[in-house]
């Protein structure tokens, strides 16, 4: 009987580490494929702000996210995040602060300013977009976040398309340890946990 629980856990543990090395290989492929296109909207995804001014990974996403604005690839952009423990300032208003600065006028700048979370603010993202009409987006955050965040708004009905900001110099290592974890971030999604 024991011999049995090994095999089924050896088993399980294959069909596992199986499973992420695909979503990890789907991960890998979709962080460098820029499928911007025209849509509804450019769709921000947040990153860390420093009282009020974005952090150089938000600042390259605001800066990929007016360049296809600029190209007209959408009328509107929709930056999310919310406070990280702030208790002034949210990502998303960060973002909406910095954008208008750039001359992307108030009413194209939609803002999400209460996820803490991907999973939340993918939820208040497609809600706003419901109530707007808007069905299509253009997402713009890390190359290696792209293929959660898009497989979350296809969840939601939302016709979506990735455009990775321009990527950072890093380590091939750290680059495999982002889209690792990923792929359990995906895979705990897919069970109903929301990281």
């Amino acid at each position: 009987m024991r011999k049995l629980a090994w095999i089924a856990l050896a088993i399980l543990l294959v069909g596992l580490f199986a499973w992420l090395w695909h979503v990890e290989r789907q991960i890998e492929i979709q962080s460098d494929v820029d499928e911007a296109r025209p849509a509804d909207v450019i769709l921000v995804l947040g990153a860390a702000e420093y009282r009020g001014r974005p952090s150089p990974v938000l600042e390259a996403r605001l800066n990929h996210a007016l360049y296809l604005y600029l190209r007209k690839i959408a009328p509107y952009i929709l930056t999310t995040g919310g406070s990280g423990g702030d208790p002034f300032y949210t990502e998303g208003d960060v973002g909406r602060a910095y954008l208008s600065r750039r001359g992307v006028p108030s009413e194209a700048i939609l803002v999400e300013p209460e996820g803490e979370s991907t999973a939340e603010s993918i939820a208040a993202a497609a809600e706003i977009m419901r109530q707007r009409n808007l069905r299509s987006a253009v997402v713009v955050s890390d190359g290696y976040h792209i293929f959660r965040v898009k497989q979350m708004l296809l969840s939601q009905g939302i016709v979506v398309y990735g455009s990775p900001r321009p990527d950072p110099n890093m380590p091939e290592w750290r680059r495999k340890w982002l889209y690792f974890r990923q792929a359990v971030g995906y895979s705990l999604y897919r069970i109903g946990v929301n990281i």
